[in-house]
Parts: C-alpha cells; structure tokens; sequence
C-alpha cells in the first residue's frame, strides 16, 4: 500500500489474466484480488491471490479499481 498525497493506492500486475476473471473485494479495510486461468478443457491453470489491509484512516465508501492496457490493476482508496 502507498500512500500519494490524499490516496492510498495498491498496484498488482495481473497482464496474464482477462479482465472477466479478475475479482476484487473489500472488507473492513482489507482489499483482496482473486484471479484464475482457465483453460479450454476446465481446469485451472493459473491463480493469482493478492490480500492487503488499508490504513485506518481511508475512507472505505471512496475504493476504487481500475485495470490499465498493460494489465496492472490499480486500487485507489482515499484518506479521510
């Protein structure tokens, strides 16, 4: 977690998944990032599991995500 001016940001590199398989979530200032490959016969080929917990002091309604075209996810979460 990095903290720049009145955010907080958390920046995972993800360029191997599509976007449908990407799954962030929040919860009591933790954030999570769950990814999974599938591949053509169903099975699983490759996971990506990211858990972080946000400072205290960040405003839990202002989470955002964003996925750049190079595949970096980017959560943003202001301070109070």
């Amino acid at each position: 977690v990095r903290a720049q001016g009145d955010t907080y940001q958390v920046v995972a590199d993800v360029s191997q998944f599509e976007p449908p398989d990407i799954v962030v979530t929040t919860s009591n200032c933790h954030v999570a990032i769950q990814a999974e490959k599938v591949a053509e016969d169903g099975t699983i080929c490759d996971t990506f599991t990211h858990k972080c917990q946000l400072p205290e002091d960040m405003d839990p309604l202002s989470v955002s995500c964003a996925l750049t075209e190079a595949g970096t996810l980017v959560i943003t979460a202001r301070r109070r």
